[in-house]
């Protein structure tokens, strides 16, 4: 563990549905758990407009996709999963949206936090789901300025949760400039890949998964500058103290 990743205790990962962190992030996080860090995931929406089976209830699906998203995280050693239960398909950067994840913030007080871009990427537009850029929205107003700010959201302040600041953002590659933060994620992809494999709803009729998935981390590894072979997580890193 470098001397940056020692003063790390805390992450938490926002992202607007089951399975979106796994696809961007997963085995990163793997070596988070691994080094002892203590990972926390924060699931804007229970991803109940998604699946592929239409045999399967609708009603069924948000208990399905908790269920789902709670095995994955398990395959990276991450135990704590919260899901903040907002419309799948419909999700709006609304004040409640900030708020419920501001709370998040100040009761897991991480010091790095991860989410998805506000930002549409034009070259890769399946990345950018308007759920996902919300999230992204959502995510960054609730680092700055909403969770450091004792008096946003009074009535988190009324539940005995004190202001937290977030040292610094991970943006998951897909939007919000290049990358400037590669993670050699080779040793953990097997975890990454049973994370994702978990998720039967969404990806059990993907046969093509793992040739995909090393096809995209080749390439940021590439980009990494990294031995042939290697495999790598991209990443916008924000200093947000």
């Amino acid at each position: 563990m470098t001397d940056a990743e020692r003063t790390v205790e805390r992450a938490l990962v926002v992202v607007a549905h089951p399975d979106d962190l796994d696809f961007g992030a997963a085995g990163t996080l793997a070596t988070w758990t691994d080094a002892g860090i203590e990972v926390s995931y924060c699931i804007c929406t229970d991803g109940d407009a998604g699946g592929f089976d239409p045999d399967v209830p609708r009603s069924e699906i948000a208990g399905i996709r908790q269920a789902e998203q709670r095995a994955a995280a398990k395959e990276v050693g991450v135990e704590d999963v919260v899901f903040l239960g907002h419309p799948d398909g419909r999700l709006v950067s609304t004040v409640e949206l900030r708020r419920d994840i501001s709370r998040v913030i100040r009761q897991r007080r991480p010091q790095r936090l991860v989410m998805q871009s506000p930002e549409r990427n034009w070259d890769r537009i399946y990345s950018s789901h308007p759920d996902h850029l919300a999230a992204g929205e959502a995510a960054i107003a609730a680092v700055y300025p909403d969770a450091r700010n004792p008096f946003a959201h009074l009535d988190l302040a009324a539940e005995g949760l004190e202001a937290w600041t977030v040292s610094e953002v991970w943006v998951m590659a897909g939007g919000g400039g290049p990358a400037n933060r590669y993670v050699d994620v080779t040793e953990t992809f097997d975890r990454k890949l049973a994370a994702l494999r978990a998720h039967v709803s969404q990806t059990a009729h993907m046969d093509d998964l793992e040739a995909m998935l090393r096809t995209w981390l080749s390439a940021n590894a590439t980009a990494a500058g990294l031995p042939d072979g290697r495999l790598a997580e991209a990443f916008r890193v924000v200093d947000t103290r």
